[in-house]
C-alpha cells in the first residue's frame, strides 16, 4: 500500500476527530496539528515498518448550517 486515507472532521465537542478510510484507524486532536501528529503516530503504530505507507492523504470535512 503506498496511501492511506483520512477523512478529518471536526467534532462536535470542539477539535477535529480522523478516519482511516478502508482501515481501522481513528484518532482526534484539539488542533490541526495535533491531529496530524496524532494521524502519523496511529499509522506508524497500525502498520509494520515494511506496510508503512509513503502518502497519508487528509480529506478535510467542513460543515456549515445556513439559515432560510
Amino acid at each position: 500500500m503506498n496511501e492511506v486515507f483520512f477523512l478529518v472532521e471536526e467534532a462536535i465537542e470542539g477539535g477535529y476527530t480522523a478516519r482511516a478510510i478502508g482501515e481501522s484507524i481513528f484518532t482526534e486532536g484539539e488542533t490541526m496539528e495535533e491531529v496530524r501528529a496524532n494521524i502519523k503516530e496511529a499509522v506508524h503504530c497500525y502498520y509494520d515498518d515494511d506496510k508503512l505507507p509513503k502518502i497519508i492523504r487528509l480529506h478535510l470535512v467542513k460543515e456549515e448550517v445556513l439559515a432560510v
